[in-house]
């Protein structure tokens, strides 16, 4: 009934179109319009804790059980005797303690840090100071079609990306040219993802993230969603004259 009543529909993932087509809205009311990244969330501030020194793996976060930090924790275990690479987690969540409690079981405190909360306004400095950033979701066919919130902001800060995911976002990473995408839920293909880019000069590595913020540029800013809603006003009211 909605659909039917509106002259233009906004959809954020393109993983959600074919569900409102289903719903009989007309592929001409569609628009795509996904978040935006202000330019404030990128400015750096000091950081309020060291980060340890080494290769960074860096996930910013709920901790929760959609994250799947089984495969994460699975993923560091393969590593481990990489003893300069390091998984840096900032967040909180219902999974916390747990994952706590399977760092000291799984013997990785020397590998894997959870820092706990920080502020948003403190994650562009978080950002800068690793070398990758990680993207986990777990393999279900809701998660196939969405786009998890710190993905623009992860594209924006210019570092590259490795995700577990599959569908829309695995899509985004790739399509960028901005990382890694390996299926969700896969802790082989995490753990070696990490590990090449691991091995990865630094300057490939840059490149990869210099790619992901021009994507980001083009398809996430705040200009470029302004435009597409000016449009999309204009189209209706052409139409409604």
């Amino acid at each position: 009934y909605i659909y039917k009543k509106c002259n233009t529909i906004l959809y954020s993932s393109k993983g959600f179109k074919e569900s409102i087509e289903s719903r009989g809205a007309p592929t001409s009311k569609l628009a795509y319009f996904p978040n935006w990244v202000e330019p404030t969330d990128m400015v750096e501030s000091p950081l309020p804790v060291i980060l340890p020194s080494g290769f960074k793996v860096l996930f910013a976060g709920n901790i929760g059980a959609s994250q799947d930090f089984e495969t994460i924790l699975c993923a560091a275990e393969q590593l481990k005797k990489i003893k300069d690479l390091h998984w840096v987690i900032l967040g909180d969540g219902r999974e916390f303690e747990w994952v706590k409690s399977q760092v000291l079981l799984r013997d990785l405190s020397s590998n894997f840090h959870l820092l706990g909360r920080f502020p948003a306004s403190d994650m562009p400095s978080f950002f800068s100071m690793s070398d990758v950033l990680l993207v986990t979701l777990k393999p279900e066919p809701a998660f196939e079609v969405t786009i998890p919130g710190k993905l623009q902001a992860y594209l924006a800060s210019g570092k590259p990306i490795v995700a577990a995911l599959d569908g829309e976002g695995a899509r985004l990473v790739e399509e960028a040219k901005a990382g890694i995408a390996v299926s969700a839920g896969n802790a082989k293909m995490l753990a070696d993802s990490v590990f090449r880019l691991y091995q990865t000069p630094a300057p490939e590595r840059a490149a990869m993230g210099q790619r992901g913020k021009s994507y980001c540029e083009k398809n996430f800013s705040r200009e470029s969603a302004l435009e597409k809603i000016k449009g999309c006003l204009l189209t209706a009211n052409i139409e409604n004259h």
